[in-house]
């Protein structure tokens, strides 16, 4: 195997690599319940960026994890916030004691003032999930960009990775972008970086990685589907939005749609207020991912997968499916240059 990247791969991505401080610019996707110390910690010491998931942790939990990740890891990682978490400023505050270097802000556009709170101790990484939004965030101050397309796990925009790409990327120069969303071999991160990204971002590939905590059964199922199996959520009302979801077709999506039916039917026949069951449907997932990735129920739970699904051949360390991209990446393009030879 080819274990460095040839010269010009390391020009492609040298910038993405110089603002994570890693060897590779390739971030790991923040997934609840996987993207936790033991996937973080291997990510970084493969020589890429592992990024925490803290999802709905409290700040005290968020600490403990941090910690435990520093005790497994000397290399970069970073920790991804959401927006909407209503302990936010907690959280903040935390990264900063921990000397947290990098922090992804998803699930929303930030503040200007939660932008610089953050710069004032690490770099700050944003989502962008248009050109127009890519440009503010860069005003804002956004020392590097993540554009993620619908063909990624878990919570979907409706924009494909390639269509974000063509959109954003000639555009924004003033920062590195990342390109995230069906990202699963080599070839691909080339693709991308000549495009004029600076790095990549993947999730689905690592999640049957040895070190992930994922449950067996639902590494299994990974290893067993295709890019079709891999399924966004349907929106049966426009008066009752969803945030679409992609993840592996199982009784728990027929019965999310079933639900979705009866909860609006009961609102047009009186028995129910709108707002009541706006919340019934959103909190129909709740604890559905833990229950897949954590008990291995991948029937009734959320098995959140990207359409690169279909690339998760096998069960293998972080270090060796980085090894793997690096030389899918190296020789192709060596087949590139002894086409132009």
């Amino acid at each position: 195997m080819i274990l460095n990247t040839s010269a010009h791969l390391h020009q492609l991505w040298e910038r993405g690599c110089t603002v994570l401080g890693t060897d590779y610019a390739i971030m790991g996707g923040a997934m609840s319940w996987v993207s936790e110390r033991n996937l973080v910690s291997a990510l970084s010491n493969a020589g890429a960026f592992g990024v925490l998931a803290c999802g709905s942790m409290p700040p005290s939990l968020l600490e403990k994890e941090i910690q435990a990740t520093k005790a497994l890891t000397s290399k970069p990682f970073g920790v991804n916030l959401i927006l909407m978490h209503p302990e936010l400023d907690a959280l903040i505050d935390v990264c900063r004691a921990q000397s947290v270097s990098h922090v992804i802000l998803a699930g929303g556009i930030p503040k200007g003032s939660t932008v610089e709170k953050i710069k004032q101790f690490a770099r700050v990484i944003c989502f962008a999930p248009s050109a127009r939004i890519a440009q503010k965030l860069v005003q804002m101050g956004a020392d590097a960009l993540v554009i993620e397309g619908s063909e990624a796990g878990g919570h979907i925009g409706p924009v494909s990775t390639s269509v974000l790409a063509q959109e954003i990327l000639p555009e924004i120069r003033g920062v590195p972008v990342f390109v995230a969303g069906g990202i699963g071999r080599g070839e691909t991160i080339v693709s991308y970086l000549e495009m004029g990204a600076s790095g990549v971002q993947l999730g689905t590939r690592f999640v049957c990685a040895t070190e992930s905590i994922a449950h067996y059964n639902f590494k299994q199922l990974f290893i067993k589907s295709s890019s079709r199996d891999a399924v966004a959520s349907v929106q049966l009302d426009p008066d009752f939005p969803v945030i679409p979801v992609r993840a592996i077709a199982n009784k728990a999506t027929d019965l999310f749609m079933r639900t979705q039916a009866e909860v609006i039917a009961q609102v047009h026949n009186g028995t129910l207020d709108k707002k009541a069951a706006q919340l019934k449907i959103e909190h129909f997932w709740a604890g559905a991912l833990r229950a897949a990735v954590v008990d291995g129920n991948i029937e009734e739970g959320s098995v959140m997968a990207g359409q690169s699904v279909g690339m998760v051949q096998r069960i293998q360390p972080t270090q060796e499916i980085i090894e793997e991209l690096l030389e899918q990446a190296c020789q192709f393009l060596e087949q590139k240059q002894h086409y132009v030879a």
